[in-house]
């Protein structure tokens, strides 16, 4: 398990936020959980793979930023963080629920007038082959969203960000792979109305 960068998106989009609570969805080893805390932010950072949150935890002791993070091994697809965020925010996270349910999920994490921020994979997308990706380097099809797709399961909801951004990464073995992805950013309104809220919680 490779100690990444974060992904560039966290500077163009949450740079300029106040600091706060934040609540990293799927963090896998840590990258943008720990660019979080090292701008102030008090993250609590959740995946299902106690492997990802062990390599991400030694992270967190390397750069002294232990301090600032909190990990939590959950399936987010069934677990309830019993408060609201600043900001909730997710990258490439793949689930057993469809995606847009996930997105959708989450977004109820957000407190009112906090910012949730999705980086997904766009359709034909292709990434570093993982757990949960083809032979091909493919997420699957069924993890491929769009912009508009997510936005729709935030009614009423600010949205300042929704873009599909092509890049260029270099893997570890010197490839060079093009890829496609899905950003949105969102600020929930202090106040919704009845119908975005029950659009909010067809999935409780």
């Amino acid at each position: 398990m490779s100690d990444a960068p974060p992904h560039p998106y966290m500077a163009r989009e949450l740079a300029e936020l106040p600091v706060g609570s934040a609540l990293d969805v799927g963090c896998g080893a840590g990258a943008e959980a720990l660019w979080l805390a090292a701008g102030g932010w008090h993250v609590t950072a959740v995946d299902i793979s106690s492997a990802a949150l062990d390599h991400a935890r030694n992270r967190a002791q390397r750069t002294g930023l232990q301090d600032q993070l909190g990990w939590k091994q959950q399936d987010v697809t069934r677990w309830q963080p019993a408060r609201s965020f600043d900001l909730v925010m997710t990258n490439y996270a793949h689930a057993t629920i469809p995606q847009l349910d996930l997105y959708q999920r989450i977004a109820q994490w957000v407190r009112p007038g906090g910012t949730l921020l999705v980086v997904g994979h766009a359709e034909q997308a292709q990434y570093e082959h993982h757990r949960g990706h083809d032979d091909a380097g493919h997420p699957p099809a069924k993890a491929s969203v769009t912009a508009q797709d997510i936005t729709a399961r935030i009614p009423g909801w600010d949205v300042i960000t929704a873009d599909c951004v092509s890049r260029t990464v270099s893997m570890q073995d010197g490839k060079q792979v093009s890829l496609r992805d899905v950003v949105v950013r969102a600020v929930r309104p202090q106040e919704l109305s009845e119908d975005s809220f029950r659009a909010e919680r067809t999935l409780s």
